[in-house]
């Protein structure tokens, strides 16, 4: 009986480019460092000539002080208000003026309809800091392959080697968040948490609409290999 038990499906962790998140710090198949940083947004419409140029300028000067390859990624998703409009109907129910209790009761009725006829989308912006190790452009093809389909030796990655990669992270992330403040973007680097909970969400959209992730010092990790 168990020689007809089928093997189970191979993880799709497998399939990812993500190693590991350590320390603030994603680690990619190829040993290759990532951090992201969350950037707030300007309504650039709003903004009188001068102001316009003011921005435009700040952004050239930001962009010819980066010596190194930035990503910048743009998150949308369908604004979910559910947890709104439950905090709504408890103060509803809690209001005992029944005038301001009316005001509340119409006020979710023209949220819900709001929501109803267009879709209210919510937009994160992310910026992804990339570290490229010397080391990893000098190995041969044979030793990358092994460490693509081996990704545990990197998330074993000494941490002293580890320490020191990061912080050549850490200056880029310095110029990085220097150069949009002075924009006048706010800037936020992901923490461990942060990291784990936007790829979460970015590859279980539906599952992280319904079940949310515990913290990251409650999760349990399986060594599967």
């Amino acid at each position: 009986m168990a020689k007809n038990i089928k093997p189970p499906y191979p993880s799709t962790l497998k399939y990812l480019d993500i190693a590991g998140i350590r320390q603030d710090t994603v680690i990619m198949r190829d040993g290759d460092l990532r951090s992201i940083i969350m950037v707030s947004s300007i309504n650039f419409a709003l903004k009188n000539e001068d102001e316009q140029n003011a921005i435009i300028s700040a952004y050239v000067s930001f962009l010819n002080n980066i010596s190194f390859p930035l990503q910048i990624v743009i998150q949308s998703r369908e604004l979910n208000i559910e947890g709104y409009l439950t905090q709504l109907k408890q103060k509803e129910k809690e209001q005992t003026n029944e005038l301001l209790k009316m005001q509340i009761t119409e006020y979710i009725s023209y949220i819900k309809e709001l929501v109803s006829l267009s879709k209210i989308m919510n937009k994160r912006f992310f910026v992804i800091v990339p570290y490229s190790p010397l080391s990893d452009k000098q190995k041969g093809f044979f030793n990358r392959l092994t460490e693509t389909f081996s990704p545990a030796s990197l998330i074993k990655m000494k941490e002293e080697k580890f320490l020191r990669l990061r912080k050549e992270l850490g200056r880029r992330i310095d110029t990085v968040i220097s150069g949009l403040s002075s924009i006048g973007l706010n800037t936020i680097e992901l923490d461990t948490q942060s990291l784990i909970e936007l790829f979460y969400n970015s590859y279980n959209p539906v599952t992280a609409a319904n079940e949310h992730l515990a913290e990251v010092e409650k999760l349990r990790l399986e060594d599967n290999s």
